[in-house]
């Protein structure tokens, strides 16, 4: 016979369960309402486009139990309040005027911006680094929860609301205001779209018939050096669009101190031989007054005008009225456009205006095509002199190169007596011609790469290699002179810094550098340490010694070649270039170089280097490595930061990929149980990362989702993707999608009976 309290047990579940179940659909019935009114407003949009974000506001407010939601719309780099849906003291909305909200995690609203996801503040009095309290003071609210407003990846604004008592906003309501967020995103691109619309709308309506003239002109000039088919074209729209009856472009020759005829238009040849057989001086003709006088002149009527010589052919030929326009580059004369006509009269305002616009326009084609040509001749005679020093560089480098290992293998035999002891005396000088050859060859070899660097002809090595064991490399190079003089040298490499992809061989070559100068200037029992640490996804190495000093006003000088600054002798080792190098080398793969110092206390050289995988949320541990992965591959940060953030307490440990190779890699050394695979990925893209996984056995079997902006369902699915997400990817989907494949457990079910307990 059943038990009677187990009986009652099973009913009160069924209950609860049922009554959480109706509570549910109400839910879901309210939040569909709400979206009805939002799609309501957008269609009203036209008339009134705030009144999207009002509904936004009001119905986040109503559906989450909040008493104020509030919308602040990013400016530089300040939070401003835009709108609010509640009361709210006008006192307060008159100080946020004054004081807005910045991009910190002093707010809730900043730190949403910070860390681009939605963020919770339980109660603000009790909250360590809320920073806030004067707002806090006279608005009088405990709990706050902000989500950030992103449109193509670019945060454009913070939605906002809080309780005035301490009640935390629960999992559903977070995703609510989520939701409302991406709504009031859509809307607010609507709103601004349609104030742009309105605005240019009108200004357009004046402009539209200048910028149809222009465009010929503009298209002409952007895309072609021909000087004179673009001058032609010039010319050709200036009387065509000012409804005249011919023009000419005169170009300044300084030479002669006058103008002669470049391009023309409705002129015959007859006529455009006999100005071009006259000189049209800058004193006393009209085009020259116009161009000294830096303003537009016109003849109305030729035949009542004190005609020059320029003029008088015109008049011969049938032509009565003549306006000038000069073509200047700030007060440099370049030449001056002519308009004429065969009637009289003068000319309107706009068309002066207009023809001033075409004048500035043939000034920029002269000077691009005159810029055009100088570094054409500047080019070949680089390449000439750039030709020249590669040949002597490579015949110096074979020249020099085999004596140099002559001299030195030869040292180094006698040094090891070879062939027979030698004495004292001769020991010291084959030391010293040793060293002076491996000088000469250092010299050698670092000339060659900064004659590489400085020609464009260095080319880097990308490798994964560990940071640690590249530093400790280094190390060993400089350790045996380093305790011959009795200096301390310490290395600190973060526990954080892992592996980095850049130039093993360039990045030891620069840290190398550093840590031998560092040596070389600390006197004896100094110290010298080597710090190494992360910076967002930026290595940051420093080398600190307790040598001279570097003066100020060396320490920019002592990066150029040849240069050690006023810091030792005259006959301390070095070729100069070692810093020149250095910097030129951080400088190609993306970091920056610095120094830091201080006379008689030392210096601080330090660089960085970007490439640093992004760190992992999650601590490591025994527990955390025995977790099944999933490999995010994703070039946007924020992205990958919101599908980490989708997978938070799924029982996955979560591993990223920036681009395509780095997926690959990942993908094939840990064997993952999914992949969630982006499309649009650098150095390799998505379909043929997908491709590439189900062609290799030993990855084939690996579910991949699909999560990308790229909405082509049937091409991921035919080369084997599992699931086919389009972003914005929400929460729900992509659980599901990795429960479909089996890389998340299913759901829990919702009762269980007595006897399955």
């Amino acid at each position: 016979m059943a038990d009677p309290s187990e009986h009652s047990s099973r009913t009160t579940r069924v209950t609860r369960d049922s009554s959480r179940q109706h509570q549910e659909l109400k839910d879901a019935r309210h939040q569909s309402a709400a979206s009805r009114k939002i799609l309501a407003a957008l269609g009203r949009a036209v008339a009134n486009p705030g009144d999207v974000l009002d509904t936004v506001l009001e119905e986040a407010a109503r559906l989450c139990g909040a008493q104020v939601a509030q919308l602040y719309l990013l400016e530089g780099d300040v939070f401003r309040l835009s709108q609010v849906s509640g009361e709210i003291p006008e006192e307060y909305r008159k100080y946020l005027q004054d004081h807005p909200v910045l991009r910190n995690r002093l707010s809730a609203v900043g730190r949403a911006a910070e860390e681009m996801r939605t963020h919770q503040i339980r109660d603000v009095l009790n909250d360590a680094e809320y920073g806030r309290t004067d707002l806090q003071q006279l608005a009088g609210f405990r709990t706050m929860l902000a989500t950030p407003m992103i449109l193509q990846d670019e945060l454009v604004g913070v939605l906002s609301m809080w309780r005035t008592d301490v009640k935390p906003f629960d999992a559903r309501e977070r995703e609510l205001l989520e939701e409302f967020a991406v709504q009031g995103a859509i809307a607010l691109r609507h709103r601004d779209l349609m104030l742009a619309l309105d605005s240019r709308g009108k200004e357009l309506e004046s402009k539209v018939a200048q910028l149809e003239a222009l465009r010929d002109v503009g298209d002409a000039v952007g895309s072609s050096l021909d000087l004179d088919e673009v001058l032609d074209r010039i010319v050709s729209n200036a009387v065509r669009l000012t409804a005249t009856d011919g023009g000419s472009i005169m170009v300044y020759d300084e030479s002669g101190d006058s103008f002669h005829v470049r391009a023309a238009f409705g002129s015959s040849p007859d006529l455009l031989e006999r100005l071009r057989a006259i000189t049209i001086d800058r004193e006393s003709t009209l085009v020259g007054r116009t161009a000294l006088e830096h303003q537009p002149l016109e003849v109305p009527d030729l035949a009542h005008a004190d005609l020059d010589p320029h003029l008088d052919i015109l008049f011969r030929d049938g032509w009565r009225s003549v306006l000038a326009v000069p073509m200047l580059r700030g007060e440099k004369i370049l030449g001056v456009l002519v308009i004429r006509r065969r009637s009289t009269g003068t000319f309107p305002p706009d068309v002066t205006e207009l023809l001033q616009t075409f004048a500035s326009q043939s000034a920029l084609a002269i000077v691009n095509a005159r810029l055009f040509r100088e570094l054409q001749t500047k080019t070949r005679e680089l390449e000439i002199a750039g030709r020249h020093k590669s040949e002597f560089l490579a015949s110096m480098s074979h020249e020099l190169r085999t004596p140099l290992n002559a001299v030195i293998g030869f040292s180094e035999v006698l040094l090891d007596r070879m062939f027979g002891e030698i004495n004292e005396r001769q020991d010291e000088y084959l030391h010293d011609i040793r060293n002076s050859g491996r000088h000469l060859l250092e010299l050698l070899n670092e000339i060659l790469d900064l004659s590489k660097v400085e020609a464009g002809q260095m080319v880097l090595e990308p490798s994964t290699f560990i940071v640690g064991s590249a530093v400790d490399y280094t190390l060993t190079m400089v350790r045996e002179r380093a305790t011959q003089h009795a200096i301390t040298v310490t290395v600190d490499v973060a526990d954080d810094i892992g592996t980095i992809e850049a130039d093993e061989l360039r990045f030891k070559q620069v840290v190398l550098n550093l840590m031998s100068n560092a040596v070389k200037f600390t006197p004896d029992g100094g110290s010298v340490s080597v710090r190494a640490y992360r910076e967002g996804t930026d290595l940051m190495v420093t080398v600190t010694d307790t040598g001279i000093g570097v003066p100020p006003e060396d320490q920019e000088r002592i990066f150029e070649s040849f240069q050690q600054g006023r810091r030792g002798a005259p006959k301390e080792e070095g070729t100069g270039l070692g810093l020149t190098l250095s910097r030129r080398f951080v400088g190609l793969w993306g970091g920056r170089m610095w120094l830091e110092s201080t006379p008689g206390v030392g210096s601080t050289f330090g660089f960085s280097v970007p490439g640093l995988p992004e760190q992992e949320d999650d601590v490591a541990s025994p527990e955390h490595d025995k977790l099944p992965v999933v490999v995010l591959v994703d070039d946007d940060r924020a992205s990958l930061d919101l599908l980490s953030a989708y997978l938070d307490g799924s029982g996955t440990r979560v591993l990223r990929a920036r681009d395509g190779i780095e997926a690959l890699e990942q993908v094939r050394k840990v064997l993952p149980v999914a992949v969630v695979l982006d499309i649009k990925l650098p150095r390799l893209d998505g379909w043929q990362v997908l491709a590439e996984l189900k062609t290799d056995p030993a990855t084939a079997a690996i579910p991949v989702v699909i999560a990308s902006v790229v909405d082509d369902r049937s091409r991921g699915l035919a080369l084997g993707a599992d699931e086919y997400l389009l972003k914005p990817v929400r929460r729900d989907h992509l659980v599901d999608a990795l429960r479909s494949v089996g890389a998340l457990p299913g759901p829990e079910p919702r009762f269980r009976s007595s006897e399955s307990a």
